[in-house]
């Protein structure tokens, strides 16, 4: 055989010409179709990431979430078994129990009500005081006087406060201010900005007189554990002129959540 028979035929290479125009544009086109897949799969996988790290961050607050619900129904019901049974104790009839009992459970119900208002995040001093005495009070003859700075306090102290001001309203209403006609209560409150501490009066005027009692009831043993709870100092003084309490404590018990 020839060289010239290795040549190959013109007139095959001439038809063989559209065929590598053919897949020459679809080497092109292939090559920008794999580009451009590139380019996708990078924009998918950086939104996966992203999805990741926003299914993450949901889990993680999902679990903050019910530790902390879980931690508050444990607290509650901790609370309701305290009032039941110290409630229960020294009573004398079944029926100063069952008021004693309803009393204590509506005021944690109405501070649970203004937690849930904030979405359990924190709530006013003054308006924690206003719906704590709004049931005892007269709108037309008003029995209290309120006044204070605002002070956002957390959830604890919310409920701490609250049941501490319905122990001290039944008392009023019982034996103190509210169970005369001319009674009033002043509730006020200020900060010490040197040493950051809230300082709350209750004081009652024009009320009968003020004896100390024989005996300490679970009311004031109440009031006493639940001014500890926020490291707040306590008093309780049977004045001639009516019955003060005062609570001292430092600010950052009732504003921080990991005092």
């Amino acid at each position: 055989m020839s060289p010239a028979d290795l040549r190959p035929d013109p007139r095959a290479v001439s038809s063989l010409a559209p065929l590598q125009d053919v897949v020459a544009e679809e080497n092109i086109s292939l090559r920008l179709l794999l580009a451009q897949a590139a380019v996708d799969a990078q924009s998918l996988l950086t939104a996966a990431g992203l999805d990741a790290k926003e299914r993450e961050a949901a889990d993680k607050l999902q679990k903050v979430i019910l530790e902390e619900l879980h931690h508050r129904i444990k607290n509650t019901i901790a609370t309701v078994g305290a009032i039941v049974s110290q409630s229960l104790r020294n009573l004398e009839g079944v029926e100063h129990a069952q008021h004693a009992i309803e009393g204590r459970l509506l005021a944690l119900g109405r501070a649970h009500d203004l937690l849930l208002q904030a979405r359990w995040s924190s709530a006013d001093l003054g308006t924690v005081v206003r719906g704590a005495t709004e049931a005892f009070n007269n709108p037309d003859e008003p029995k209290f006087s309120i006044s204070g700075p605002g002070i956002r306090m957390t959830s604890g102290a919310v409920i701490a406060i609250a049941m501490t001001l319905n122990e001290l309203c039944t008392n009023a209403t019982k034996f103190g201010a509210l169970s005369a006609p001319q009674g009033l209560i002043d509730i006020s409150w200020t900060l010490d900005p040197p040493t950051q501490r809230l300082h709350l009066t209750w004081t009652e005027k024009n009320g009968p007189a003020v004896h100390p009692p024989e005996r300490r009831s679970f009311g004031t043993r109440l009031i006493e554990t639940l001014g500890g709870q926020l490291r707040g100092d306590v008093q309780l003084s049977y004045e001639p002129t009516g019955f003060v309490y005062t609570f001292d404590a430092p600010l950052a018990s009732l504003t921080s959540s990991t005092a």
